[in-house]
Order: C-alpha cells, then sequence, then structure tokens
C-alpha cells in the first residue's frame, strides 16, 4: 500500500486525479505492460482495401450527398511545440563557433548533416526573405551571417520560433503571404469537411498558446471565410490535468520534485481521447496539426478524405440497419447469418470457435455488441521508410483477433517470430482517420468504454539528473481505440506530409 501524505493528497485533487488512478498506475509500472501479440500484417486484401478508381467516385458521390444531413468536425491534435522540429539548428546554435571553424568542419565534426542542408536550401524555406529582412543582410555569404540568421530564427530576442507550437509556424510560402498549418487546416476544413456552408475545426492546443492561436485566427480568420464561402466555428481544448501520470523510481516509488511534492508527466495523445469524447459530431475527420499540403496539391488530398467518409458512411449505414433489426427482434436465422458475415467481411470481426455452440440468445447479444461500437475508417500509406506505427492482426490475451495500429514500443522485437511480422507490414499509419461516434439511435458512445488500458507505454526519463520511469496512456489511434470496429484503406502516399523536422519544408509537398 503505498503511503501518502495529507500534502499528496491535497495535490491529487487539485489534479481531478483519484487515489486509486495512481494505486492502478504504479501497480502497472509494477506489473510491467504486456507485448502486443501479434497474429499478421495487415495486407491488401487481408485487412486493408484498395480502392478502384470507380469505386473513388462511387465513395465521393455517397458523401457528397450525405453531408447535408451530416455535423461534420476536423480534430485536429495540435499541442506539439516546433522545439523538436529545431533541433539540429538549437544544437547549432549552442556549439558553433564562426571564429573557431566553418560551418562544413562543425557538421563533420558533429556528425550534424541537417544543418549543411538547411543552409544549402535555405532561399526555399518561406521565412528566408522575413528572417534576412529582420537582420538587415543582403545574403548570407559568411558563416558568421548564417549563424546570426539561425538566432534571429529562434532566440527569445528573435522571431522566438522554438517555443512556438508547430501549428503556427509559417510553413508554405504564397506570391501574398506565408500560410501557418493552422490556415491550412481551415482551407481543408472548406474543402471536405463542411456542410451547408459551416465547417466546425477543434483544435488540441496547449494553453500556453491559446493566445498565439486567438491572434492568428483575428488575422486570417475574416479572409479564410471570404476566400472560400465558408462560416467557420474553431473550439480549443487543452489536455486535461486529470490526464497526467505519476512518474516513478526504478524501485516503482512515486517519484517527487525537490520540494517533495509528487512528479507528474502529459499522458501522450492518447489523453486526447477525453478531448475527443466531448466533441458532437455525426462524422469528424482526425489529422494531425503538421500534415499540410500547399492549396495547388489540396484537392486530392481533399478527395481521399471524402473517399474514406463515403466508406465510413456506405458501411455505417448497414451497421444502423442491423442494429436496429435485431433490437426490434424483427430477424429471422437467414438475417442472424447475413449479419455475422457481414461483420465478418466489412467489419473484419473474427468470432470465437466456441461461438456456434452458444445459445440464440447468447449468440444475438454477440452481434449487438460487435456492432454496436464506435466505427473509424483509417487511411494507411505504403511503407516507403517512415517510422511509425502500422495495421496488424492482433491477438488479444483472450485469444481475440482484431485488427489494431500497432507502434514498434508495443512489439517485443527481440522475440524473432514477433519481428518478422512486424517487418513484413507493407503499410504504416499516417494519422488520417474517419470516425462515427453514434449509434443508430443518434446516441453518442461513451468513447471512454473502448479503451484498452493495457496497451499503454512505460518509458525511462530523467528529472534533474536523476533517473525514473514514466508512462504513457494507450495512444489516441492505438489502445485508446481498440475496441473501436475498425477498417483500413489504402490511401495515396502524397496525404503524408508531415513536418518533422525545419528541412521536411524543402520536400515538394510544401513548396508553392
Amino acid at each position: 500500500m503505498i503511503e501518502f501524505s495529507e500534502k499528496d493528497v491535497a495535490q491529487l485533487a487539485e489534479k481531478g486525479i483519484s487515489r486509486k488512478k495512481v494505486e492502478d498506475q504504479i501497480r502497472t509500472f509494477m506489473e510491467g505492460i504486456p507485448f502486443v501479440q501479434l497474429n499478421a500484417p495487415a495486407l491488401i486484401n487481408n485487412g486493408i482495401l484498395r480502392i478502384s478508381a470507380k469505386q473513388e467516385k462511387v465513395f465521393v458521390e455517397r458523401y457528397e450527398d450525405s453531408i447535408k444531413e451530416q455535423t461534420l468536425l476536423k480534430f485536429v491534435p495540435a499541442s506539439g511545440a516546433a522545439s523538436r522540429m529545431f533541433k539540429s539548428l538549437f544544437a547549432f546554435l549552442d556549439t558553433y563557433d564562426p571564429a573557431q571553424q566553418t560551418i562544413e568542419e562543425y557538421a563533420a565534426h558533429k556528425k550534424n548533416s541537417e544543418i549543411i542542408h538547411f543552409f544549402k536550401n535555405i532561399k526555399s524555406f518561406p521565412f528566408y526573405s522575413m528572417v534576412l529582412k529582420r537582420i538587415q543582410q543582403k545574403d548570407l555569404s559568411q558563416d558568421s551571417h548564417k549563424l546570426l540568421f539561425v538566432k534571429e530564427l529562434l532566440s527569445e530576442q528573435g522571431l522566438h520560433y522554438g517555443f512556438y507550437p508547430k501549428g503556427l509556424l509559417p510553413f508554405h510560402k504564397y506570391k501574398d503571404h506565408l500560410a501557418t498549418p493552422f490556415e491550412e487546416h481551415l482551407l481543408e476544413g472548406a474543402q471536405y469537411a463542411s456542410s451547408k456552408g459551416r465547417s466546425n475545426l477543434h483544435f488540441t492546443i496547449s494553453e500556453q498558446h491559446q493566445e498565439l492561436f486567438n491572434k492568428e485566427w483575428s488575422r486570417i480568420g475574416a479572409d479564410m471565410a471570404k476566400s472560400t464561402d465558408t462560416s467557420f466555428k474553431v473550439s480549443y481544448s487543452y489536455q486535461k490535468s486529470s490526464t497526467d501520470t505519476i512518474a516513478v523510481t526504478l524501485e516503482n516509488e512515486p517519484f517527487r520534485n525537490a520540494d517533495g511534492s509528487l512528479f507528474f508527466r502529459p499522458g501522450g495523445h492518447g489523453a486526447l481521447i477525453e478531448n475527443l469524447d466531448e466533441q458532437d459530431a455525426d462524422i469528424i475527420f482526425i489529422k494531425n496539426i503538421d500534415n499540410v499540403v500547399t492549396r495547388d496539391k489540396s484537392q486530392d488530398n481533399a478527395r481521399s478524405k471524402m473517399v474514406l467518409a463515403g466508406v465510413l458512411l456506405q458501411v455505417q449505414e448497414k451497421v444502423f440497419e442491423y442494429a436496429r433489426i435485431l433490437d426490434d427482434h424483427s430477424f429471422n436465422g437467414e438475417h442472424l447469418e447475413m449479419i455475422k458475415a457481414f461483420l465478418e467481411q466489412d467489419l473484419n470481426v473474427r468470432f470465437s470457435d466456441r461461438y456456434s455452440g452458444f445459445t440464440l440468445g447468447q449468440q444475438i447479444e454477440i452481434l449487438k455488441d460487435k456492432l454496436q461500437r464506435p466505427l473509424r475508417v483509417c487511411g494507411m500509406v505504403k511503407n516507403e521508410g517512415e517510422p511509425g506505427g502500422g495495421p496488424f492482426w492482433v491477438k488479444d490475451r483472450n485469444g481475440n483477433i482484431s485488427l489494431q495500429i500497432v507502434e514498434s514500443a508495443q512489439v517485443d522485437l527481440k522475440n524473432e517470430h514477433q519481428k518478422k511480422l512486424f517487418r513484413e507490414a507493407t503499410h504504416f499509419n499516417p494519422v488520417d482517420l474517419v470516425c462515427g461516434v453514434r449509434d443508430y439511435k443518434g446516441e453518442k458512445y461513451d468513447l471512454m468504454k473502448y479503451v484498452d488500458e493495457k496497451q499503454g507505454f512505460i518509458t525511462r526519463k530523467t528529472k534533474e539528473g536523476k533517473d525514473l520511469k514514466a508512462l504513457e496512456l494507450p495512444g489516441l489511434w492505438n489502445g485508446a481505440m481498440a475496441f473501436w470496429n475498425t477498417i483500413f484503406v489504402e490511401v495515396p502516399s502524397a496525404t503524408f506530409t508531415p513536418v518533422k523536422t525545419v528541412n521536411y519544408l524543402l520536400n515538394t509537398a510544401h513548396q508553392v
């Protein structure tokens, strides 16, 4: 039993975290989190749909014909700061001295080839002219001037881009202005997530960045509404303090700050399932803040999202029909076989070998349970070497097999068989989801009931030179949606254009 002081109890109350929750988390550290058991990679025609051009047209029309009856929402995780994006530049700023060596010598010594690539293509960055103007340099021919450029870009006295949220950095340079990812997501909202001339967007952000987002919305909102003929409703939420997780020592005792208080860490993007659960819409699109393209390429991406939404609506129509039949008891034996076949073929549900031995009443309850769940249609891109999670058939601790998005950290890569299965994946997850979160009566599912708490992550960290263990909650599109009905659809690689480091802005997707 963990001993908590009165001060600890008061701290828990202030954060909105129950004592039991902390005790459960510490028990998780003690017991460990078992690796996910891969059964097979999801492949084309075995867990991943490949859609023909003819089918695409049908799904797009299905979506366009239905949107007037649907409430739509674009949900954008956008809390990430840009500090990691500029990691190589921060290192350069901290350690480079133009009086001691050239940039080429520095790059060779530090094995920092990114810095060479950055300066070689510096004129192609959207912020190049703006920074040059601020430092009043006509060119960057000298290494000392290049250092000054980076200082102006990142330092608190300059543009301070290292502090900014990634969503408010200039990503794209157009003829008349610089555009942020926030702005590009508004455009996307108008293109594929609007109904009756209205588009709803929800951004999950850090509380410290709220004023910056408000300022950007004030700057561009009216112009975007006018240019797209769309009325935007933009809302925000923060990752809740109550979703923070306790950190522990290597001996699984609560880790404490210097003042004796308990040390909590953010629970990772899986905490956002609570934010998602609070949204009210028939169809919810989910896409990360940095995954945008320039406007000359956006129409193809918008079409891809419409295809996914069309797939969702077509499958959902059958789900609703069958759920109603089961609830009304207006079925016969043929109906039950038809529903079971639909679940297997269209919703990738796998039934236990014992199913045929159950009573009729038990089979009906199983069919109801399998049908009446939140539904997600997830785009999957061909694996071209990008790191990230992928689509797999997974066997859970009860022997049930289901489709899941799995990260490498969840797999025992020391097990040769599991390692082999992981490497056989042909596709990976670009975070491109369309979600249906209501049942056939129009009532919203409680998304918290469909989380697999056993799919979190335990990681090693340090604080003030001391080792600790940290707990990340099940990822938003991993364990937080483990018990959803899942459909994977192959989407074009061009729909995945994240900006993980500043040099990604040089990729074709971000050059006008």
